[in-house]
């Protein structure tokens, strides 16, 4: 396993990779938020960089195309509303019209396809509503070849927990580092064309990515570690701490805990609860 700070380098150099394939799946899935695609490709390479080896001798950038495209695929599934016969049944309906339409040289109707299927009409009328509103198929054997890690149940609930935790230390970045970050590593930016919309040097812009960077290591450290975490952010204590506190309140599990911690009086031990 890395180092820390190979780690984090790994990380780093690698954003770029989870921009480029979240938006590459955006264009032919647009019902899918490229913001959450970024985000579960994000946490896709920071569990990859946690476990990669490098000894068996595969690429890094190989290895972490492969988790994120395998987390892709994981959040189609999680998101798809339609059943596997659902989708059997608009597939049939939908290559029943087109061969009727090839064959009439025109758009076949409802009661011609029903008749050539032998269903009642109700059922072709279904499945037409259905298909109208279905993007992308996940019968679609393509998708299928995405690799994907058989992660366990327990597994899932903590890369969505990590998840989560990404995408809340995201949103409670300081505003110009949140700006930046989403201009690279979703909207596929230049740092030059960063740097002259915000009017600073692109040292300054390279700067404050890279601080970005660990801040979300930071978070994701203390998601995980707690207080144990060792931070690696260059920024003030002060600056980390209002950080870490805009998090908490963006995470209603933390902001619970804090509620229920602020609603127990200091000097109530739990022994004198107890009494």
């Amino acid at each position: 396993m890395p180092g820390s700070a190979e780690r984090n380098l790994l990380i780093e150099e690698n954003l770029p990779l989870v921009g480029y394939l979240a938006r590459e799946l955006h264009s032919r899935a647009t019902h899918v938020p490229l913001e959450d695609l970024a985000a579960v490709g994000a946490l896709a390479l920071v569990t990859a960089a946690d476990a990669f080896d490098p000894d068996l001798g595969v690429p890094f950038g190989a290895y972490a195309r492969r988790r994120i495209l395998g987390a892709f695929a994981d959040e189609m599934r999680s998101m798809d509303w339609a059943s596997r016969g659902t989708r059997r049944r608009i597939k049939e309906t939908t290559a029943v019209r087109d061969t009727l339409t090839a064959r009439l040289g025109r758009t076949a109707t409802v009661d011609e396809i029903a008749a050539t299927m032998g269903v009642p009409r109700e059922n072709v009328v279904e499945a037409l509503d259905d298909a109208a509103r279905t993007v992308t198929s996940l019968d679609d054997e393509s998708v299928y070849d995405v690799p994907s890690g058989m992660v366990l149940p327990e597994e899932s609930v903590l890369i969505r927990e990590r998840r989560e935790a990404l995408a809340h230390a995201v949103a409670a970045l300081p505003e110009r580092m949140r700006l930046i970050v989403h201009a690279v590593y979703v909207q596929e930016r230049t740092v030059k064309e960063i740097a002259e919309e915000l009017g600073v040097s692109h040292s300054a812009v390279s700067q404050q990515r890279a601080e970005a960077v660990r801040l979300l290591h930071d978070a994701l450290e203390r998601h995980t570690e707690g207080a144990a975490m060792v931070p690696v952010s260059r920024v003030s204590v002060e600056t980390r701490d209002a950080f870490f506190a805009r998090i908490d309140a963006l995470d209603p599990v933390r902001r619970a805990a804090a509620s229920a911690s602020a609603a127990v009086p200091p000097h109530l031990t739990p022994r004198a609860a107890t009494a």
